[in-house]
């Protein structure tokens, strides 16, 4: 009875509810809930992509969520400033889980920001809020705890005429308990915990008043910090040395330990070139990923994420406009592999998958980088599969739009994403230099195509209440075919 009093409780806080808002200055309080049903026993695609781990409920459900935060003040640039953020997601149905989205301090220093916490976080040059999903991090699994030193926007360098800006940001991050293959000396299996190191530099340059600017720059991440007790005696380098070697991605090598990097070293080096028109802004970019070395030759230079993003700047006033449009093109499947890629010294790059971390480049088992890259939890169990691969999927040609936009009075978001999916090497009976024995010895992926929806319709009915509409569906043959559909309410108060 008590049980069935909360669940009433929560049916009609999520109905009556939806947004809360109350801002005074900087600071914002809300409450946004969601009910609706998803079906088939899974989430579809774009409910669980690039949503920083906030997801509902297979099934029916009913979802809460609360949150509370503070700013830098918008009125004025001060040298010192400071902010704050919680967010968390309390989901009833089928089950219940209550998860903490977001939970951080920052202080800012003139161009400076010293950031502690978990907050949602988005690692790449592209269109974040349109994206298919940025390759480092791409906001899918929920935010690692870190302390980051950035310059989150691009500062102008006085010494160049304006010429050239830049930005970046140094974080520690802890990764927790993760499950680590240890051959090296036995095949057994060890739980350890685990550090994350990430650092970025973007440049821009052309003067401010200048249509046209070119953006590049680099982000790197490594998964570290078990080293001494996965080697054993084996290994004799101190915390500090470890860390230099984690920093640089330096090969380690003492005699008995050849020729290894030390962790987990996944990131891309991306290039840009943004250009406004009176009201237009585009934005072209690429991509490139690395992770064991075959970019510093150029072996895997086929694949790359692409992007062009449309923005529309001359939109007020205007009932009916598109804002932006978003287009994208996924190429995964070379990874240095092929029979034509130059040899680079190194294996072929498994992207996200690792021969020590078990389920290699994720976070609570939860894919960090691009979702379009599949782990065995949603894919569908009859596709064949190696035990050793965490990321069953990692093989994708992909097309991806998003729109972004209103119609009236109903604002609207809108993504659709077609993939043909290969598996991984090990899958495939393809032609192939990666030296896999007996590729394909457990069975053959083959092409799997997949179409994944999403939209998002919203409008205000008074002044301080609206009402929307989210939802998604899955049609193919690499995921379930499944649909969700969710109703959110809103009421806000307070400037």
């Amino acid at each position: 009875m008590k049980k069935l009093s909360h669940i009433l409780a929560f049916i009609a806080i999520s109905c009556l509810a939806g947004e809360i808002s109350a801002q005074q200055g900087n600071f914002v309080f809300g409450l946004e809930g969601w009910t609706g049903y998803a079906s088939n026993g899974t989430i579809p695609f774009w409910l669980r992509s690039n949503k920083f781990g906030s997801i509902p409920l297979d099934g029916a459900s009913f979802s809460l969520i609360g949150f509370a935060r503070k700013d830098y003040d918008q009125g004025k640039e001060k040298y010192f400033d400071w902010g704050a953020s919680l967010e968390g997601r309390g989901n009833l149905g089928h089950g219940s889980n209550l998860t903490l989205i977001e939970g951080y301090g920052k202080v800012r220093l003139g161009i400076f920001e010293l950031r502690a916490g978990r907050s949602k976080k988005i690692t790449g040059l592209c269109d974040t809020t349109l994206t298919s999903g940025s390759w480092a991090i791409s906001g899918t699994s929920l935010g690692i705890p870190e302390v980051e030193l950035s310059v989150r926007d691009f500062w102008t360098l006085p010494w160049f005429g304006e010429l050239i800006a830049f930005k970046g940001n140094f974080s520690h991050g802890w990764i927790g308990e993760m499950p680590m293959e240890r051959e090296y000396t036995s095949s057994d299996t060890v739980v350890l915990n685990t550090y994350i190191h990430q650092k970025s530099l973007y440049i821009r340059f052309g003067k401010p008043e200048w249509k046209i600017k070119f953006l590049g720059g680099f982000n790197h991440q490594t998964l570290w910090g078990n080293e001494q007790k996965y080697y054993n005696d084996d290994f004799n380098l101190s915390p500090f040395q470890t860390y230099l070697y984690v920093l640089t991605g330096k090969k380690y090598n003492n005699g008995v330990i050849r020729e290894v990097r030390l962790g987990d070293h996944v990131g891309s080096i991306d290039i840009g070139l943004e250009y406004q028109f009176n009201n237009l802004r585009i934005l072209l970019y690429r991509q490139n990923f690395y992770d064991a070395g075959a970019l510093a030759r150029l072996a895997n230079i086929q694949d790359g994420l692409n992007g062009i993003s449309f923005e529309n700047e001359n939109t007020a006033g205007k009932k009916v406009f598109l804002k932006k449009l978003n287009l994208e093109f996924l190429y995964s499947k070379n990874q240095a592999g092929e029979p034509w890629s130059p040899q680079t010294g190194s294996p072929y790059e498994s992207y996200y998958n690792h021969s020590q971390y078990i389920n290699g480049w994720s976070y609570k088992e939860v894919g960090i980088g691009s979702s379009l890259i599949g782990t065995r939890d949603y894919i569908r169990k009859e596709l064949p599969n190696d035990p050793k691969d965490y990321f069953i999927n990692n093989r994708v040609i992909a097309l991806h739009i998003g729109l972004e936009g209103s119609l009236k009075n109903i604002n609207y978001l809108l993504k659709a994403t077609w993939s043909s999916n290969y598996g991984t090497y090990r899958t495939t009976d393809e032609d192939q230099s990666t030296g896999i024995p007996d590729p394909g010895s457990y069975g053959l992926f083959g092409e799997q195509r997949q179409l994944s929806t999403f939209f998002q319709l919203s409008r205000n009915i008074t002044n301080n209440a609206g009402i929307g509409l989210i939802g998604a569906a899955d049609f193919g043959e690499l995921y379930y075919n499944s649909a969700g559909l969710f109703l959110t309410f809103s009421y806000s108060f307070g400037e």
